[in-house]
């Protein structure tokens, strides 16, 4: 394969788990289909639940000004927000890979992170009852979206110990059996 931005060879490579390719020169990477997600989940445990659904809004498809194609399809990269953030990806709409360039992994994983953060803080309830319901319905593994939940459960004392302070400090000091 070939990088979409340089055209050099791609290279086969591990990355947070992942075989990946990746290019030596532009220091791209390129992802397969749901190579990304898994990915941030190696990576940030705490935030496997944050997945965002590259695909949901396909209206908002740009062809990317740099005219690059796909390395896997030869078809044009769609140019996509990377959720709400002002993070941009390139995207192929028939097999679902994603480019991003040098630093756009950890951006993303930044930002989710601070997502994460504000949406458990904000709506814990209503994201408990959403990681719930994937269970039932995907859209990753049952034991995947196992994990999601636990995660959010997990994150319930963080958000206990925001909102109540003295509690939280008297059950931690309750003696241990």
């Amino acid at each position: 394969m070939k990088c979409p931005k340089c055209e050099d060879n791609l290279e086969e490579a591990k990355f947070s788990g992942i075989k990946i390719d990746t290019c030596s020169s532009c220091k791209g990477r390129w992802f397969e289909k749901e190579e990304l997600r898994k990915a941030k989940d190696e990576k940030e445990e705490k935030i496997n639940w944050m997945d965002i659904d590259l695909w949901k809004n396909e209206e908002s498809f740009r062809i990317s000004g740099e005219n690059i194609q796909c390395p896997d399809c030869g078809l044009p990269l769609y140019e996509v927000d990377y959720g709400d953030s002002d993070i941009k990806v390139d995207v192929c709409n028939m097999c679902e890979g994603v480019w991003l360039d040098e630093g756009e992994f950890k951006k993303i994983v930044d930002y989710l992170k601070q997502k994460g953060g504000d949406k458990i803080m904000n709506e814990y309830m209503k994201t408990l009852l959403e990681e719930t319901g994937e269970i039932f319905v995907g859209p990753e593994p049952l034991s995947e979206e196992m994990k999601d939940v636990i995660n959010v459960l997990g994150l319930l004392k963080y958000r206990f110990a925001g909102k109540h302070p003295f509690i939280s400090r008297v059950i931690n000091n309750l003696p241990k059996s």
